[in-house]
């Protein structure tokens, strides 16, 4: 199995409530499936840099979740019934590279 990080980005037609049934269904899911791993809503932040000059933090990033998965393909399965997804809105999937 390897991991992966699936970002929510915030950019759904209409604002995405966390605590809703909705996002209790699909954690059990998830949980249910014995691959999640954890996530959390993402608030502000700041982007550092040594030099001073860091960029702005990337607005559209709302929340991730981590997940353990035999391929992209196989994590895909993982999204359905994701509230972002269902309300129009775009999910990121990253692969995290083993140590």
């Amino acid at each position: 199995m390897n991991d992966y990080i699936i970002f929510m980005h915030d950019d759904t037609e209409t604002p995405v409530d966390v605590a809703t049934p909705a996002w209790d269904s699909y954690f059990a899911m998830l949980r249910a499936s014995g691959r999640f791993c954890g996530g959390s809503s993402i608030g502000a932040g700041v982007c550092v840099h040594r030099s001073g000059q860091a960029r702005e933090v990337t607005p559209h990033l709302s929340g991730y979740i981590r997940v353990q998965a035999e391929s992209i393909d196989d994590a895909k399965r993982l999204l359905i019934g994701n509230p972002v997804l269902n309300a129009g809105g775009t999910l990121e999937i990253r692969e995290l590279p083993q140590d």
